[in-house]
């Protein structure tokens, strides 16, 4: 088992270092969950199928992520508060290679 460690920033722009394991198929999306770092109900409404963009977040480090497919490049070009760095967390999967990954959650819309 192998945790990395995240830094978050919530939606009152207070910032979180978390630990995410990278043995459990965890995406971003279920980390911010698990941690209760938005309000319940208000993140992963559609229940992470890239359908509803609760779970958006601005990727504030300089890490390699998975390309962006084309349901999730669809769904953000239909949201709001849109940046270039916008991803979809429940489309980020948790790997070692994220050790150090630093995001802050898109207003809720």
């Amino acid at each position: 088992m192998q945790d990395i460690k995240l830094t978050i920033i919530d939606r009152d722009g207070v910032t979180h270092d978390v630990d995410a394991p990278t043995d459990m198929a965890m995406n971003l999306m279920e980390v911010i969950r698990s941690y209760e770092l938005a309000p319940e109900g208000t993140i992963g409404i559609c229940g992470g199928m890239a359908m509803c963009a609760s779970c958006q977040c601005y990727v504030l480090s300089d890490h390699e992520l998975p390309e962006m497919q084309d349901d999730e490049e669809a769904m953000l070009s239909e949201a709001f508060d849109v940046q270039e760095n916008s991803r979809l967390g429940c489309q980020i999967q948790i790997t070692p290679e994220m050790d150090g990954l630093k995001i802050e959650l898109a207003p809720e819309s």
